[in-house]
């Protein structure tokens, strides 16, 4: 059993910028200590964890990782691990997009982005395992997204890869609930990320026409989606399993 008296250690991908920036300084000002990773530049990621100390994390550390690579997710767990000596939330946020029609998608961004989305998510999970079984418990939160549950054009790919995610996370619930593992899933609507930000400005009328969509009337914060993960890392029930959180705006209802 983990010692209740230790600081709680998550470890969060994708942690450089955007929702898994704003994830690890909700975590951080929560008491955290942080393992970062990402797959963008160094100074990037060392500013996100300098940025997670001074928001209350106790320790903060970050390292590059390109998940895409075999063995890369299993290798940050154990390098978190080796850091901090236990993990008892790992937030499986890194991802990619790809949008194109269908037809047009070929087998190697098929290949890239699954390994991503999708493969990432389940090996550090699964790497993640012994650790939380000898603590006596521990949370998993996968950052999936509502194109796994809606259609939209030039999504065939990234939303099948994230209706994949909400699956994994119904069938690593039913199995882990038992060892005290809860196993969740965060679905974000359309966020204001910088990549959001710049990719809907290319198109014209992309931005209003989403708003449109949205019964909130705007676009969501990072930090909104970081509340919601941030919930499902330190609610005191553990009774919370196999659920997704839409973080919409109401975009999926209706």
């Amino acid at each position: 059993m983990s010692d209740p008296t230790a600081p709680k250690v998550a470890l969060v991908t994708g942690a450089s910028r955007g929702i898994g920036h704003a994830i690890a300084l909700a975590l951080a000002a929560r008491g955290f200590a942080l393992f970062l990773a990402a797959e963008g530049t160094a100074e990037e990621l060392a500013g996100a964890a300098t940025a997670c100390r001074a928001s209350g994390a106790p320790d903060a550390v970050s390292a590059i990782f390109d998940l895409a690579a075999e063995g890369a997710a299993e290798a940050m767990v154990s390098a978190a691990l080796a850091r901090f000596g236990r993990l008892d939330v790992l937030v499986n946020n890194a991802g990619i997009r790809c949008r194109k029609p269908f037809g047009s998608f070929t087998r190697a961004e098929f290949r890239a982005l699954l390994a991503v989305d999708l493969e990432a998510a389940f090996f550090a999970s699964q790497a993640v395992l012994p650790a939380m079984r000898r603590q006596g418990g521990g949370r998993i939160i996968h950052i999936a997204s509502q194109m796994g549950r809606v259609a939209a054009e030039e999504n065939a790919l990234y939303g099948a890869a994230k209706a994949a995610l909400l699956q994994l996370t119904r069938n690593m619930a039913f199995e882990l609930a038992k060892e005290n593992i809860q196993v969740n899933s965060v679905s974000p609507g359309p966020i204001a990320t910088q990549y959001n930000i710049e990719s809907y400005g290319r198109m014209p009328g992309r931005t209003e026409l989403m708003t449109s969509r949205v019964p909130a009337g705007r676009f969501g914060r990072p930090e909104e989606v970081a509340e919601a993960v941030a919930f499902l890392a330190t609610c005191e029930t553990g009774y919370i399993q196999g659920h997704d959180l839409l973080i919409d705006g109401g975009y999926t209802i209706h």
